[in-house]
């Protein structure tokens, strides 16, 4: 086996109420069996967490920097990108702990040169047990599935369990070769989350994205799921709540229409379709056989208000601010 691209792990932070995620978040990377060239800790527009970042990491020899884009997660990470200096990009969520191998199983895909990108698992860290509002077939089980585990930025009931082939990766835990950058240019800073605000999608665009240009290049791009590339990804009190679920849904919706706009409706839902269809329905059935009536009620609420705000992003105007941004070398 050839051996392993070099790689740069990039954690986006931007409150100190996460300092003790975001500590995890970091020690977790240093303690990988595979060193990454760099680690790069991107500030969103908070000077004393920066200050505070550079008194704890700097001399691990982690580079923290201030986000110099617009304020949101997609600026950090455009920040991010083009300081890196590695072959492959890893992105890391600030409140999200790498486990013991994660970063070789990231990187060992790459040996394929098809390969552009490469994401993993997140396992939901419940802050009292699985949820009602989020609920799965095996609910004490803390690395199984349920069916709307993306509301938290998780694995969800659906995706596959073996390495394969997928439309997009998932921010907390993805990683994109650096060429892909240069050559369809950044995330969409129009798009994504800043502070608490729960719109996204901006990764799911970009993939498809680059997946457009590849093809129209004539080369045979694939984005890799790789179930061994595993993360705890911490879930908060807050977004246990109906509240949270109904916003998050609504906000998906809104932002899967964004993504609609600008690389088309079949690419942008092609996933969504087959989720639809066969697993929301299942996970609806096993709650009602099991007299769980709270959590399928959450099932169909989160795919109805997600509907909703995806009809609403379809209207004129809603999603008219979205602009993508230009590749740095589209000759790539």
């Amino acid at each position: 086996m050839s051996a392993l691209p070099t790689a740069t792990v990039v954690v986006c932070v931007y409150t100190e109420k996460r300092w003790f995620d975001i500590k995890a978040a970091v020690d977790s990377v240093l303690d990988q069996d595979v060193t990454p060239l760099e680690t790069i800790v991107v500030v969103d527009h908070n000077e004393r967490l920066r200050e505070r970042a550079e008194r704890e990491f700097g001399p691990l020899g982690v580079v923290v920097v201030a986000n110099d884009k617009k304020q949101g997660l997609s600026g950090a990470r455009n920040t991010a990108v083009e300081l890196a200096s590695g072959e492959v990009v890893v992105f890391l969520d600030d409140d999200a702990a790498a486990r013991p191998g994660w970063l070789h199983a990231l990187l060992a895909p790459y040996e394929d040169p098809d390969v552009i990108g490469v994401g993993g698992v997140a396992h939901p860290k419940w802050p009292d047990g699985r949820p009602r509002t989020l609920p799965g077939a095996a609910p004490g089980d803390p690395n199984a599935t349920g069916e709307l585990d993306w509301v938290v930025g998780c694995t969800y009931t659906g995706q596959p369990t073996e390495r394969a082939e997928m439309r997009n990766l998932m921010g907390c835990n993805m990683s994109l070769r650096a060429e892909v950058f240069t050559r369809v240019g950044g995330f969409a800073e129009d798009m994504g989350r800043i502070g608490k605000n729960p719109l996204g999608c901006e990764e799911t665009e970009l993939c498809i994205r680059a997946r457009q240009a590849y093809a129209a290049d004539g080369r045979n791009p694939r984005i890799l799921f790789e179930p061994r590339a595993a993360v705890d990804h911490r879930v908060s009190d807050d977004r246990v709540s109906w509240r949270y679920l109904l916003r998050r849904g609504w906000a998906e919706g809104i932002s899967k229409a964004a993504v609609s706009k600008v690389v088309g409706t079949g690419d942008s839902l092609s996933t969504e379709s087959s989720y639809t269809m066969k697993v929301l329905p299942a996970g609806v059935i096993r709650e009602a056989k099991e007299r769980n009536a709270a959590s399928a009620a959450a099932i169909v609420a989160c795919f109805g208000v997600t509907a909703a705000g995806y009809v609403r992003g379809r209207l004129p105007g809603a999603t008219a601010h979205v602009r993508l941004p230009a590749g740095r070398n589209t000759g790539a």
